[in-house]
């Protein structure tokens, strides 16, 4: 288990935020999922995966890219679709005194036709 905590890591209004985020440490340990992230995670523990590993949910291609963002900390950036829902994810690295301490991901769902704005 990781010495980190909730509080370390973001702040409260996250469980009622609509987007799903979920942070985990450098040992791949999930730290926090708010309310939105334990609901799309439901059917394999929600809330309960706090304090786990997340190699084993994930395949090999998926632990290759958060080893990547750890180690540089370039974040991944993607739009998926699952059941006819599309979504936004994006992983980036999470800083405790200026050096990468984990992984945050943000999951949103968008629009199937979204509006795209070029300004300035």
């Amino acid at each position: 288990m990781s010495e980190l905590s909730w509080k370390d890591v973001a702040p409260h209004w996250a469980d009622e935020l609509d987007v799903g985020i979920t942070v985990i440490d450098r040992n791949f340990v999930i730290l926090s999922m708010n309310e939105k992230s334990a609901a799309a995670f439901a059917t394999w523990g929600g809330k309960a995966l706090v304090g786990k590993d997340v190699r084993p949910c994930h395949q090999e291609r998926s632990v290759r890219i958060i080893e990547h963002i750890l180690a540089t900390g370039e974040p991944n950036i993607y739009t998926v679709e699952k059941q006819g829902v599309k979504k936004l994810i994006y992983q980036t690295p999470w800083r405790k005194d200026g050096q990468i301490a984990g992984v945050v991901e943000f999951s949103m769902e968008i629009p199937p036709e979204m509006p795209h704005y070029v300004r300035g």
